[in-house]
């Protein structure tokens, strides 16, 4: 991959991770109730998931997956409603006062690595990716050398920053109204995202 590709596709890999998405989302919620510190294995599911999704884009599974209209049904219908779930648990629990949660690491790295697969947003993003900035006439080997550390360490500066957010506002915002209402707008955004996942459409190469 020459540099000006790399520099293209870093760019484009920027905007894609920090475009607020289920995944923000979660890390805000998780550095709100968690703390940053507890929160950042939250983080590590969503780089399990970026890591997974890259081996599988080089063998072409991704390309595949969005391909079936059967199997991307049934995966963003599954998604659409974990979200909800997420989003109404989230709204009724708002009121409860806000406390450092006990929630197993496990727990919380299962949360975010579920929420990082069922986004449709990743196997767009994914594809278009591989589908943009892949050159045919590289082995790929030599291009996933590049695009491997170049993804998941954008991918991790961009969504410990959202899990240090969610701190600062658990800290400042620790059992005062303001943060009932942040966390009704996390659930709320929860419950828009998985509204939307359900009424995606199957993402096609252009």
């Amino acid at each position: 991959m020459s540099f000006e590709a790399w520099t293209i596709f870093a760019v484009f890999w920027v905007i894609f991770v920090t475009t607020p998405g289920p995944n923000a989302v979660n890390c805000i919620n998780n550095g709100m109730q968690l703390g940053m510190r507890r929160a950042w294995v939250g983080v590590a599911g969503i780089l399990t998931q970026a890591a997974l999704f890259l081996t599988l884009s080089a063998l072409g599974v991704t390309a595949l997956i969005a391909a079936s209209s059967t199997a991307f049904t049934a995966a963003k219908l599954l998604g659409a409603a974990f979200l909800i779930y997420l989003g109404l648990r989230g709204i009724i629990q708002a009121r409860k006062a806000v406390r450092i949660e006990e929630r197993p690491a496990k727990s919380v790295y299962l949360r975010a690595l579920a929420i990082a697969t069922i986004n449709p947003k990743s196997v767009a993003g994914y594809l278009a990716a591989f589908s943009q900035f892949v050159q045919p006439d590289v082995p790929i080997r030599e291009q996933m050398l590049v695009i491997f550390p170049t993804a998941l360490i954008l991918t991790a500066l961009s969504y410990t920053g959202f899990t240090a957010l969610g701190a600062g506002i658990g800290r400042a915002a620790l059992g005062d109204v303001f943060n009932v209402w942040v966390r009704r707008i996390m659930g709320t955004c929860f419950i828009i995202y998985g509204v939307l996942l359900g009424a995606a459409s199957t993402p096609v190469r252009g």
